[in-house]
């Protein structure tokens, strides 16, 4: 069987991009490791930059994002006792919503059903041949059939431990990577949330994030030691250990109920450059990982399968190859400014050992230049609420 775009993976990244690409007329296959219920089970982010909402509405996937997501225009950040805001709308003039990646996924399922666009679940064994001839093909085992589909085009939309990324060569392949010595501890309860904005706090016993997915669903994060267990946290500890970090007015007002979910996420920053190799293109977390503080991840996956899908269109509508040879450098340029601000944020919020006194200093001397600097401010707003497209 032939087909012209085969995609790894269907998360968001590989599903977004089946259904940008049918909306001009491109077809595709999508193959997907898990179930459908596996990936919808999935806890994930859930701040959507303004870039990100405004391509889902264009694309028709925002109806149910605008009615049931909340908007923000601005986020508080905590230290030494203090808390102030970043007003995005006053700054860019533009915000970000809360929309969880569970319920984008949904909406996308919900739209390759709508389109017709094939899903084939629960496939193993995947392995890719001939990415630099004009016949590149896709191999993978599903329901004990062993299967093949030839293709002009492979898209790696299959995640840091996916085989897409792996089968670009060692000798072109090129990884860069910074593993934090700490990590999140996050429980999900079904509480109203501390506050109707997100709160990050830098703690002198490390950071905390009061996040939600709505208004009866809350996200709540601290940061831990790569060596802890959830179970080492019931509820009364991580309770505790939260409010001891919030500043005071959320502390009083944080609403307690049980978790009904609870995990560790050790945090990195990883890059594979470039993000194509013949016929093969990369995209999302196959290519990149950032650290959650920033929020960028499935952001990132939405520029990358935006960059991806106009060049694949452009290839088929007008033969042209211009758009393809020129997305790893267009994608990497978006990628690595995510990368800074993620990296910047993750630094600028967490208490750092390694740094020692010093960097502690520095680390308040910014805090303190951030909450008084209309410029820094602004500088703030504009990575968080997504540079352009």
């Amino acid at each position: 069987m032939r087909v012209p775009v085969v995609i790894i993976g269907g998360g968001p990244a590989g599903s977004l991009l089946a259904h940008l690409l049918h909306r001009q007329g491109v077809e595709s296959v999508v193959l997907e490791q898990r179930s459908r219920e596996y990936v919808l089970s999935r806890i994930r982010a859930g701040v959507l930059e303004h870039g990100a909402c405004e391509l889902l509405r264009e694309h028709g996937l925002g109806e149910r994002m605008d009615r049931e997501g909340f908007e923000h225009h601005g986020v508080s950040l905590a230290f030494a006792g203090r808390r102030f805001r970043v007003d995005f709308e006053a700054l860019t003039g533009v915000g970000v919503r809360i929309y969880g990646q569970t319920e984008v996924q949904k909406d996308l399922y919900a739209a390759l059903e709508a389109d017709d666009i094939p899903l084939l679940d629960e496939v193993s064994d995947v392995s890719l041949g001939g990415l630099e001839s004009e016949r590149p093909w896709v191999g993978f085992n599903r329901a004990g059939q062993e299967q093949r589909l030839e293709c002009d085009y492979i898209a790696g939309c299959d995640g840091f431990h996916g085989v897409s990324r792996l089968a670009i060569p060692e000798g072109v392949r090129q990884e860069h990577e910074r593993e934090y010595p700490f990590g999140w501890l996050g429980v999900l309860s079904e509480t109203p949330p501390v506050s109707h904005e997100l709160i990050y706090a830098n703690h002198p016993r490390g950071f905390a994030l009061c996040s939600m997915r709505n208004e009866h669903l809350s996200r709540y994060y601290v940061q831990c030691t790569l060596d802890t267990t959830a179970e080492e946290w019931p509820d009364e500890r991580f309770w505790e250990e939260l409010k001891s970090r919030l500043p005071g007015g959320a502390a009083e007002t944080l609403v307690t109920g049980p978790s009904i979910e609870k995990s560790i996420a050790p945090l990195r920053s990883f890059v594979s450059e470039p993000m194509s190799f013949g016929r093969l293109f990369l995209a999302g977390d196959a290519a990149h990982i950032v650290p959650p503080t920033g929020a960028k991840g499935l952001n990132l996956a939405i520029s990358d399968v935006t960059y991806l899908s106009r060049a694949l269109v452009e290839r088929y509508r007008d033969g042209s190859d211009a758009g393809l040879e020129a997305y790893s450098d267009k994608a990497l340029a978006r990628v690595w400014k995510a990368v800074r601000f993620s990296w910047w944020m993750t630094n600028l919020m967490h208490r750092l050992p390694e740094t020692g006194a010093f960097g502690q200093r520095v680390q308040d001397a910014e805090l303190d230049y951030l909450s008084g600097s209309l410029a820094a401010q602004t500088a703030f707003a504009e990575n968080y609420v997504g540079l352009p497209v």
